[in-house]
């Protein structure tokens, strides 16, 4: 492995006579209301002025001497072993998403109706084979990540990270390793560019479904040995922003320095003080909440969407998305729930689409992007060894579904999600940390753990604990018809849901959870809309996550979705309340109280209805 000090004073060489050049560099990027200071804060060669630091520095990297930046990767530096896995399985009716089309790539717009047009395809993929995924060599080196704010104290490390970045970043625009073409990605899956392969009158979409984890991981593995391959160093990982740690919720230091290419001066100015804790329950408002309630709320928060939310693979992976099915759309899993409010927190609050990160189009232009996903995977794993029922699908079409990316050597990839599903296996693994949230139960409020005690103290069954603790008692002038659904929600909301049964015994609950659905969520899909769900609470005072009564909530990322140009969908919100009824004393109740707390939104919401349902 070359050293850092030869690394920096005496790059490779390479040719780079693969790639004509494209109409993409000339692609209006849009100019945002506030310039990126040091958005990519490297010096590559020379610059061009224009008013938009992401497109000016692209362009200098285009322009610089080629035989200053570009990098060679040399052959074999990666080189992958093992024979392509003949598919083992077989299925009458798959339908597994071959995607994207690689003759069909779109034009992005962060909203619909707007003249911004961003470029999002890659370069030359049209016509171009691709080749299967081919697994590391085992005799590679692992590639450990860390945490974040730890590799930060590792000066070597960080410069190594600096330099990588640099070299990514000064590689030309038209270069699937690029910068630039890397932040693309996530534009391009995630705002409506591509259609599926055999279906192209339907978008493709990587989030809201089962394909949310398996995606990210990939991206993240390409991205990540690109890194690695820049600077000769089959070891290179990127860290994790440890954000379920209250040692690392944060942003880690080697993210805040406006001179280094791991900057970006979109982020939300309030949030980059030392020691300023990612909010996971942050209103958009609020700034001055002690450290400790937001330390508290955010674990008991991932307690709720990695435990007693995600009891089940369908709730905590989202739903399933096979071809021909047109482009989920909002909600998803709790796993993804769980990455939300980061991106919201961490983007520019004051840009016109919430760039960089508060944005799917332009999320993969700050460097904390892919840290902050890499903590998304590593709770993947950490979910799979809490409890029972959880393991990853089995479905045909789940497994076989693929998609394209460029690897370090410039080759177009086709990877599955079957081949990204044991991390060992590429040759990743994660730096153990405490999980402090799992001990996070929240508590019921002193009425309802009143109940709990009541009925617990209750000799007899359960029809008798019901007589004897009675009804959760209802003030009706707060109360809203469910007739009265659909409406907007605009104001605390209070509504009395039945349920299919009650008093479920332990054998049932272990069979099938059971599910509070939020039903005909109505809302466009480039604003960013939030509101929460407690139940059997106080509609004047409705409790947070450290009560056991918060059931959950609902938060729109702003995108493009891909469906025909119409931004405008409707989609539900998933719950799992059986470890809640246990503790605030509802399990044999005939109804709950249903309260829906709207957030500070930046569009209308309609809500269609309630039911409760139930996920084995």
């Amino acid at each position: 492995m070359a050293s850092l000090t030869s690394l920096i004073s005496s790059p490779p060489s390479s040719t780079n006579n693969i790639f004509p050049k494209t109409s993409q560099l000339s692609a209006p990027i849009g100019r945002l209301q506030t310039l990126r200071k040091s958005q990519l804060a490297v010096t590559c060669k020379s610059s061009n002025g224009r008013s938009d630091p992401f497109d000016e520095v692209l362009a200098a990297a285009a322009a610089a001497s080629r035989r200053d930046v570009l990098l060679g990767l040399g052959a074999g530096l990666y080189g992958a072993a093992g024979a392509f896995a003949t598919d083992p399985f077989s299925a009458a009716f798959a339908r597994p998403i071959d995607g994207p089309s690689q003759d069909v790539c779109k034009l992005a717009t962060p909203s619909p109706g707007n003249p911004l047009q961003i470029e999002c395809c890659p370069p030359a993929m049209a016509g171009r084979e691709s080749k299967p995924f081919q697994f590391p060599s085992p005799s590679e080196p692992k590639r450990i990540r860390r945490p974040a704010h730890l590799a930060s104290q590792d000066k070597e490390y960080v410069e190594k990270y600096k330099l990588a970045m640099k070299r990514m970043k000064c590689l030309p625009p038209e270069d699937p390793r690029s910068f630039f073409q890397q932040a693309k990605v996530h534009c391009a899956y995630c705002n409506g560019s591509y259609v599926q392969s055999s279906h192209t009158n339907l978008g493709l979409q990587i989030h809201f479904s089962w394909l949310f984890l398996p995606f990210h991981r990939m991206y993240l593995h390409f991205y990540e040995r690109i890194l690695g391959s820049l600077i000769q160093d089959p070891t290179f990982a990127l860290p994790f922003w440890n954000w379920d740690h209250e040692d690392g919720m944060a942003i880690a230091e080697m993210f805040k320095d406006p001179e280094s290419p791991l900057f970006d001066g979109l982020r939300n100015v309030h949030h980059l003080p030392s020691n300023k804790p990612l909010d996971l329950r942050w209103d958009r408002v609020t700034e001055d909440k002690p450290f400790e309630r937001i330390r508290d709320d955010n674990y008991a928060r991932v307690y709720e969407l990695m435990v007693s939310g995600a009891q089940r693979r369908l709730e905590f992976f989202g739903p399933k998305y096979r071809a021909g099915d047109p482009p989920p759309a909002g909600g998803g899993g709790t796993s993804e729930r769980l990455h939300n409010m980061a991106h919201l927190w961490t983007g520019g609050h004051n840009q016109q689409f919430g760039e960089d990160m508060g944005n799917f189009y332009s999320a993969g232009r700050d460097p904390i992007f892919y840290v902050h996903h890499c903590n998304v995977d590593r709770l993947w794993n950490v979910w799979k060894t809490i409890g029972n029922y959880r393991f990853d699908f089995d479905d045909y079409d789940y497994l076989n579904t693929s998609f394209l990316f460029y690897d370090e050597n410039r080759e177009l990839i086709k990877i599955k999600v079957k081949d990204v599903l044991d991390p060992q296996a590429l040759g990743l693994e994660y730096e153990e940390r405490p999980i402090p949230w799992r001990n996070s139960r929240p508590v019921p409020t002193a009425v309802n753990a009143a109940r709990t005690a009541t009925a617990s103290a209750f000799g007899g069954g359960p029809a008798e604990a019901q007589a004897a603790v009675g009804p959760r008692q209802v003030d009706p002038s707060k109360l809203t018809s469910l007739s009265a659904f659909p409406l907007v929600l605009e104001k605390v909301t209070s509504v009395m849901v039945p349920r299919p049964k009650k008093g479920r015994t332990a054998k049932e609950k272990a069979a099938a959870s059971e599910i509070l659905v939020v039903e005909g969520i109505e809302l466009e899909g480039d604003k960013v809309v939030m509101f929460e769900v407690v139940v059997n609470d106080d509609p004047d005072n409705p409790s947070g996550p450290s009560n056991s009564e918060f059931a959950g909530s609902f938060l729109n990322i702003p995108h493009v979705h891909g469906n025909n140009g119409h931004n405008k969908f409707v989609t539900g919100l998933r719950m799992d309340i059986t470890e809640l009824l246990e503790d605030i004393g509802a399990e044999n109740d005939d109804q709950i109280l249903v309260t829906l707390v709207p957030k500070k939104s930046d569009g209308p919401v309609t809500i269609g209805g309630f039911k409760i349902e139930y996920s084995s």
